[in-house]
């Protein structure tokens, strides 16, 4: 029995919109548009603007594609985890023919938007960092290193990157150090979810940090990075993108990332790495606003 007979047509595209990790895609289309606004001196006009909406549409679909992609070359590994259980192809409610088309198609269609509507750089910007993530992170790294979470970072870095080039064409040094604040927030982000899901990874057999290393070594590498961090989260305001109201949030923010990953190491606890984790997703995006605002107050 398909999938199709099993589920009404609304929950069966229900099962195909969590296949694009709706929530994951949310940050990186953010993250995206933040990469734009920054490129565009003061407002933007109306062909500016319709060229961040294609710019968004376009990285959606082809990060959706990444996220779908992932979802099925996982599906054994995520039909053992908690967190990851629920996923239409680790419950077989969506084949893996069914996955592999839609992938397949959203990649097409998002390069296609990128290429007509945005600019050619921006569309193989993406689907580079669709072969990085779904390819190179996914069936190589993930699998093969504890360090798959460092060395894959830089596809999830990458939609600033994306952003700036869709409104200028080229990329210059203001996305390199939004890339920069990325890839480093990405180790003590994930690693402080994968001490607290522990066991989850080590019944998947994925060599995580906290398996390969143990708890005591992950939680020092996730303080190191914190502090790392810092020194990157300033680098806007340095570089002259940003005034003090960005600087403010930066270290304030940034403060607060050392002070969990320094309470986490002093003083491990499920519920202090979950905080941990919850935080750096806060560090972020309040981050990330707090250039958007500056951008245009100041």
């Amino acid at each position: 029995m398909t999938s199709a007979t099993v589920f009404p047509v609304g929950s069966l595209w229900r099962q195909y919109y969590a296949l694009t990790k709706p929530r994951v895609v949310q940050l990186i289309v953010f993250c995206a548009l933040i990469g734009m606004v920054l490129a565009v001196p003061g407002l933007p006009d109306g062909s500016q603007l319709m060229l961040g909406l294609w710019g968004c549409v376009g990285i959606w679909l082809v990060a959706g594609a990444a996220a779908a992609f992932n979802c099925l070359v996982e599906k054994s590994i995520d039909a053992k985890m908690k967190r990851t259980a629920w996923r239409p192809t680790a419950r077989g409610v969506l084949s893996d023919r069914q996955a592999l088309v839609f992938s397949a198609v959203l990649c097409a269609v998002g390069s296609v938007i990128l290429y007509v509507q945005v600019n050619p750089i921006t569309m193989w910007l993406t689907f580079a960092t669709f072969v990085g993530y779904a390819i190179i992170y996914t069936v190589i790294l993930k699998p093969l290193t504890p360090q798959n979470i460092v060395i894959g970072g830089a596809s999830g870095a990458m939609p600033p990157v994306l952003g700036w080039s869709t409104m200028t064409g080229d990329v210059g040094p203001e996305a390199l150090i939004l890339f920069l604040i990325i890839f480093l927030w990405t180790p003590p982000h994930f690693w402080a979810l994968a001490l607290y899901r522990v066991e989850d990874y080590r019944k998947s057999g994925l060599p995580m940090l906290p398996v390969t290393h143990g708890n005591a070594f992950t939680r020092l590498q996730i303080l190191l990075y914190t502090v790392v961090l810092l020194a990157a989260c300033l680098m806007p305001f340095v570089y002259g993108m940003s005034s003090w109201l960005y600087l403010f949030f930066a270290v304030v923010l940034s403060v607060g990332f050392i002070g969990y990953g320094l309470a986490l190491w002093r003083n491990y606890s499920d519920a202090l790495a979950r905080k941990t984790f919850r935080f750096s997703l806060i560090h972020l995006s309040v981050l990330f606003a707090a250039l958007l605002v500056d951008h245009y107050l100041f």
